[in-house]
């Protein structure tokens, strides 16, 4: 799928170094990923996808599948790339798969995030609980969010 300028495709295995590199840039006061997870995640199956700029990986997001449920793993978007609806993409595509499969979507959402959380609820999930101090090392609490089956 292309929107604009950017390409969203399977993440390949060659993008890992970069996944890390993002994780880093993002998420560094919160245990970003390495690249061992990373590649654990491709090879355990999870579905993955990249959003490529010229040829350049700018974002990520995962979704894990299981026969009742599915899970975002992750989303994210380079910060000079965040606001243009790369994440927005991206979260579609996730969501599409999760429609194919007719499986219910869950994630949890730092609560101080508030584009993601307005993001999520635009696209049919709602709070379900807190999970306080989820995010560590820094402390943060979290939201978990659902979204039911579309089975359209």
């Amino acid at each position: 799928m292309t929107t604009g300028t950017v390409t969203i495709a399977p993440l390949r295995h060659e993008d890992v170094p970069r996944c890390a590199e993002i994780e880093h840039e993002l998420f560094a006061g919160d245990d970003p990923w390495s690249e061992d997870a990373f590649r654990s995640e491709l090879d355990h199956g999870n579905f993955y996808v990249g959003a490529y700029a010229g040829g350049a990986l700018i974002g990520y997001a995962g979704l894990g599948l299981t026969d009742f449920e599915s899970s975002v793993h992750t989303i994210a978007v380079t910060g000079a790339h965040q606001g243009g609806g790369v994440g927005k993409t991206l979260l579609r595509t996730l969501l599409a798969k999760a429609d194919e499969a007719g499986l219910p979507v869950f994630l949890e959402v730092r609560t101080d995030n508030a584009p993601a959380i307005n993001l999520y609820l635009a696209h049919g999930f709602e709070h379900l609980g807190l999970r306080r101090r989820y995010y560590q090392p820094s402390g943060a609490d979290a939201y978990t969010m659902g979204r039911p089956a579309n089975r359209d």
